[in-house]
């Protein structure tokens, strides 16, 4: 399997600013911290204002402002336009991919004590349940940030093409964004040099395991798990991002299968049209709209998923969890009597 890429492909004199640390700035539309991405000149004669730039956001909020509309408001400002076009000619250029040592994946499935998601999930579905998910899903932990997640991109054949580490927050189960994004990639923290990143579904290895069941393919990895626990009939997995692994290539390892794209609200336009690459490939492909049918003004502007839905109503755990957080002996009683919690709904 090979990687299809561009040599030189970022040589545009005017692109967002790369990412590091403190270079997401606060959207000056949604008002959101550490979520806008400013535009940049190559050439480093043109400083952009504050407001040109996108916003991460995309359909809670949607801002962007790119140097062609800055231009148009500002004919003053010139560019040459051969500085305007890309520097030099882009080849395409065939790239095996990298992989990862399985034995660091192993390494990371311990200490979920430490981990904010973990600790979050079992407050929420129970501890057998999250084990369990973890296990399946191969989740690890990392000294990142003092215990953030692994969610690893395993493929078909087992082969490791690297871990989002992401950091979540222990009450509430959302990511940790302030005073940054605190998210990176397993090969960069571990300075793999010229490591070829090439994605793939995030609980793409359940798909040999799991030959006959019908596939959702949901964005956040996060959300594949907590789906994956209330509605077990379906595998779930995650493309990682709203454009993460929707590309011809990623595509190919649900050949045969029946597929359902579940996407966060506001974003079910886009995916629709996605639909037509995967028709060629899947034994039938549509996108659920059953979110949009039932979603409020204010859950569209939120842009909630379909976990947010699932774990709108307490379960038993999170019942059971208020009642230990008032009276902390009764978690002792439970643990001294081996009790288990029942659910009888």
């Amino acid at each position: 399997m090979t990687l299809k890429t561009f040599r030189n492909m970022n040589k545009y004199r005017f692109h967002l600013e790369k990412y590091h640390t403190g270079s997401k700035t606060t959207c000056p539309k949604c008002e959101r911290k550490a979520c806008f991405t400013r535009y940049v000149d190559e050439e480093n004669e043109i400083s952009f204002p504050s407001h040109v730039g996108k916003c991460d956001h995309e359909n809670s909020c949607g801002y962007h402002f790119t140097p062609k509309d800055y231009f148009k408001d500002n004919p003053q400002v010139t560019v040459s336009e051969s500085l305007a076009k890309p520097k030099v000619q882009c080849v395409m250029q065939d790239i095996p991919p990298s992989f990862i040592d399985t034995e660091i994946v192993q390494q990371s499935q311990k200490l979920y004590e430490s981990n904010p998601l973990y600790t979050f999930l079992v407050r929420t579905i129970g501890k057998e349940g999250t084990n369990k998910l973890f296990s399946l899903y191969k989740v690890g932990t990392s000294r990142k940030w003092n215990g953030a997640t692994v969610f690893w991109q395993i493929d078909t054949l087992g082969k490791v093409r690297s871990g989002k580490i992401m950091l979540y927050d222990a009450n509430t189960g959302r990511r940790v964004k302030e005073p940054h994004a605190h998210i990176c990639w397993v090969h960069s923290e571990l300075k793999m040099q010229g490591f070829k990143l090439q994605q793939c579904f995030f609980g793409e290895h359940l798909l040999t395991l799991y030959p006959d069941k019908r596939v959702f393919i949901v964005e956040s990895e996060k959300t594949a798990i907590i789906a994956a626990h209330f509605i077990p009939d379906g595998l779930w997995i995650a493309t990682g991002g709203k454009n993460g692994c929707f590309n011809a290539q990623a595509v190919k390892v649900l050949a045969g299968r029946d597929v359902i794209l579940m996407p966060d609200l506001g974003a079910t336009s886009e995916w629709q049209e996605k639909v037509s690459m995967f028709r060629p490939i899947c034994r039938s492909i549509s996108v659920s709209s059953v979110l949009e049918d039932v979603a409020t003004d204010e859950q569209r502007k939120q842009g909630l998923d379909i976990a947010d839905f699932l774990l709108m109503k307490d379960t038993p755990q999170m019942i059971l969890q208020r009642m230990i957080d008032k009276n902390p002996v009764l978690q002792k009683l439970i643990d001294e009597l081996d009790l288990v919690l029942v659910d009888e709904s």
